[in-house]
């Protein structure tokens, strides 16, 4: 069946196992990688088996690409969604009736009708696969209420053999998902999370815009995905790439349905397409030839981010990645949950998943190593990653993590990142005084670095495994058997460098640099330029004027007065004196001739 239907010759890795934990009627969790094959391990039992298979779904667009598939295949399958024709769903209702179908897909909101739950209790329903199933879960990166009904459809099919499946569930989700969706614990399969032919890049926020197309220029003629953080850059992305001699589409839930279905067939068919899309897309899309996954804006969690790059190299072949982050992709994302209708709980659990990607980013050791801990796994440096390429700075930081985990210890591994923080400033809170922490040894003990930077040391510290944050509780630190190797001088930490100037900058109370991704290429281009020619009338290298870095925060922030000059990155009172007037009059003139 499985070569004569799908065209198989072999089960992929952890398929055979889960296929034959169906077969012999056990109910089921899988985890499984992206790409690896999650549908087969209810498509296949439900031919060999007979009977109705009931599939929930979260994308109308994801169940449509998979019954298109099973058509193909020959395997009476169908979905009821609202986007169907009344015909088309009159003829799955049918095929539901008289027994001729064997996979109906349905999203969660569909199974909350009563119509649907008559219409399937009256069917001969032998098992309910629930795909995305982390979505049942709070503590999943992408919640959904509507798969809570899940549970009560479940009883209401008299307690239809149910698999769930997803690609990405750390230990807190899959806890969630078997207590509020089987009645017992089911055969739980968690397979290997590791995409050993896929190169993890990821980099601060530079010139953004530059950054991405001096990747896909190294990938041109390659189908790609740029995913965005929103629906406009998304637009704006592909117009530039095109520009730039690439062939790229769009893709958001903003733009019409046949414009979308257009873009998303162009990707399909035609080579070396770079998509430019918001982060729905690629769901349920086969396309084992993925070359390259680009993220413009730093991803909303760790799950969901892998998820994500794992849509490049399903073939197997070496496969890129890029992913950009900064600032203000933080604070967006805090400001976002902040301003949110979720409830405090869940605003809590988002806020520690966010903290969870800020330390993946800002990773002291190598990309792979720290993106499988969190999934409960470990393995050898990778050697396909910034940090094993040596493009990062390290700096020998056992004190400061011996300082962050003595904090967590001392205060009884109960309490939170700011909390731990005033411990290490010596700051005199009423939840210091109240928990009796200013007598601590190490009250104070950590003043030879500000809060910012003590954040980047615990981000660091968690990201190398040395502590945990409990994200289902009340995030509180808890050291771990590596974290206490480093304490009592079993082993040593190296973190990223900081970067002193910008935290002095912060302490006297100059802004930060601008998002450099906002930096206007043309004005950057023009600002160089003329760097140059007063370099080379004063017969001095051009950095003595400005360094890029300050160059392209002028062309972010276009300053009109010294005052707003003075905010540019790089500038004190000599250079605003000698420079100022100057670079405003030429920015004045670039705008004026726009």
């Amino acid at each position: 069946m499985l070569a004569a239907t799908f065209g198989f010759h072999d089960f992929r890795p952890g398929q055979a196992d889960i296929v034959s934990a169906v077969l012999n009627g056990e109910d089921v969790l899988a985890v499984l990688p992206t790409g690896a094959g999650k549908s087969l391990c209810y498509q296949l039992p439900a031919l060999l088996r007979g009977g109705l298979t009931v599939v929930v779904s979260p994308l109308i667009a994801l169940m449509r690409n998979q019954v298109a598939q099973l058509d193909g295949y020959g395997i009476a399958a169908a979905c009821l969604n609202s986007t169907n024709s009344p015909e088309d769903n009159a003829r799955a209702i049918a095929g539901v009736r008289d027994g001729s179908l064997r996979l109906l897909y349905a999203a969660p909101e569909r199974l909350r009708l009563s119509g649907t739950i008559d219409l399937l209790r009256s069917a001969n329903v032998t098992m309910l696969a629930i795909d995305e199933a982390h979505c049942i879960s709070q503590w999943g990166h992408d919640f959904r209420p509507d798969y809570l009904v899940l549970g009560d459809l479940r009883r209401e099919l008299s307690g239809a053999q149910t698999i769930a499946l997803t690609a990405t569930a750390d230990a807190a989700t899959r806890a969630d998902i078997v207590s509020r969706l089987f009645a017992e614990t089911p055969r739980i399969f968690v397979h290997g999370f590791d995409r050993p032919n896929i190169r993890l890049d990821i980099r601060p926020k530079e010139l953004a815009t530059g950054q991405l197309l001096a990747f896909i220029e190294a990938h041109k003629g390659e189908a790609g995905i740029v995913y965005c953080g929103t629906r406009k850059k998304t637009e704006e992305l592909a117009q530039k790439f095109r520009a730039a001699g690439h062939r790229a589409t769009a893709y958001h839930a903003g733009l019409e349905a046949s414009v979308r279905e257009a873009a998303q067939d162009l990707f399909l068919s035609a080579p070396g397409v770079v998509a430019c899309a918001t982060v729905a897309f690629g769901m349920g899309i086969d396309k084992p030839d993925v070359r390259f996954v680009a993220h413009a804006d730093m991803p909303k969690s760790i799950e969901s981010w892998y998820q994500e790059i794992g849509r490049a190299g399903r073939d197997g072949k070496p496969a890129d990645t890029l992913t950009l982050y900064g600032l203000d992709d933080i604070q967006f994302r805090r400001q976002q949950i902040a301003s949110g209708d979720a409830s405090e709980e869940q605003q809590r659990v988002e806020r520690r998943r966010l903290d969870a990607v800020v330390a993946l980013m800002e990773s002291p050791r190598c990309f792979r190593q720290t993106l499988l801990s969190y999934f409960g796994e470990t393995t050898q440096p990778c050697g396909n990653c910034t940090i094993c390429s040596g493009a990062v700075e390290m700096v020998d930081g056992t004190v400061s993590a011996q300082k962050a985990m003595s904090a967590m210890l001392r205060s009884g591994e109960r309490f939170g990142r700011e909390h731990l923080i005033d411990i290490l400033l010596g700051e005199v809170t009423p939840g210091i005084t109240r928990h009796g922490h200013d007598a601590l040894p190490t009250f104070g003990a950590g003043k030879e670095h500000d809060r910012k930077d003590w954040r980047a040391v615990l981000r660091q510290v968690y990201a190398a495994g040395l502590a945990e944050v409990d994200v289902a509780g009340h995030g509180s630190w808890l050291v771990t058997d590596a974290g206490r190797d480093v304490l009592y001088g079993r082993a040593t930490f190296a973190m990223r460098k900081f970067d002193r100037k910008a935290a002095k900058r912060a302490r006297r109370g100059a802004a930060a640099p601008a998002d450099m991704s906002n930096a206007d290429a043309a004005l950057l281009a023009d600002l160089k330029a003329f760097r140059s020619v007063q370099a080379r009338e004063r017969s001095v290298p051009a950095y003595v004027v400005f360094s890029d870095q300050s160059l392209i925060d002028m062309a972010a922030r276009r300053p009109r007065t010294l005052a707003e000059f003075r905010e540019v990155h790089g500038v004190g009172d000599a250079k605003l004196r000698a420079w100022g007037p100057l670079f405003i009059a030429r920015i004045k003139a670039f705008i004026d001739m726009e």
